[in-house]
């Protein structure tokens, strides 16, 4: 698979997709989600499109990051590419739909980029470790190469630790985690985002640039 064969893949596990045609001055922060347990319920390796249901929690920091004209980019690992449990195809179709039921709720992604390699998988995405993984910060790295985003201002939200390491390593100093309990990781703050008070705190994050 690659780019010329109709998918945006940058090389054989690396999905980097440019959604929409709104663009950005060089230098602006982002706002970097998870997708499945964070953006969509988690229904684990989702492969079916009438299977995703969105996380209304997530609507309004996506909406006032496109009105604060900060882009919106989406990371995501995809294990179940490497393992064989479907292919970048049944990925296309639930990441068309992801797309779509935010776009109906006026919440617009500016970015998506997953990564299907794992240690587990078989051929050339049987890959350890991968730069490219969570908590690897590749995904977040590779986005502000090609948006000119500002990493050190940069938000991200997710339902992993992973999320928040990759985050701490791409230099990143704050996190949001889903369900999750304030913490550290070297100069990172780690925020819950359990309730509306904790939604609250990050649509005030986001307001701030």
């Amino acid at each position: 698979m690659a780019e010329s064969a109709g998918l945006p893949l940058a090389e054989p596990g690396l999905w980097v997709e440019r959604v929409g045609d709104r663009s950005f001055p060089t230098g602006r922060p982002a706002l970097f989600l998870d997708r499945d347990g964070t953006i969509n319920v988690d229904t684990d390796y989702p492969s079916d499109p009438a299977d995703i249901v969105l996380r209304p929690q997530m609507l309004p920091p996506i909406e006032a990051a496109n009105r604060a004209g900060i882009p919106v980019v989406i990371v995501t690992n995809q294990s179940g590419i490497a393992r064989g449990y479907f292919g970048w195809d049944a990925f296309a179709k639930v990441n068309g739909r992801v797309l779509d039921l935010l776009a109906r709720s006026n919440a617009v992604a500016d970015m998506v980029l997953a990564c299907g390699y794992h240690e587990k998988g078989s051929g050339p995405l049987a890959i350890a470790n991968h730069p490219m993984r969570k908590p690897n910060p590749g995904m977040l790295v590779e986005a502000a190469r090609r948006l000119g985003l500002d990493l050190g201002r940069s938000l991200i939200v997710g339902d992993k630790l992973a999320d928040m390491e990759a985050g701490e390593r791409a230099g990143l100093t704050r996190g949001w985690l889903v369900d999750g309990q304030p913490s550290t990781i070297g100069g990172f703050a780690v925020s819950p985002l359990r309730d509306a008070r904790d939604v609250d705190g990050l649509l005030t994050a986001i307001r701030s640039f």
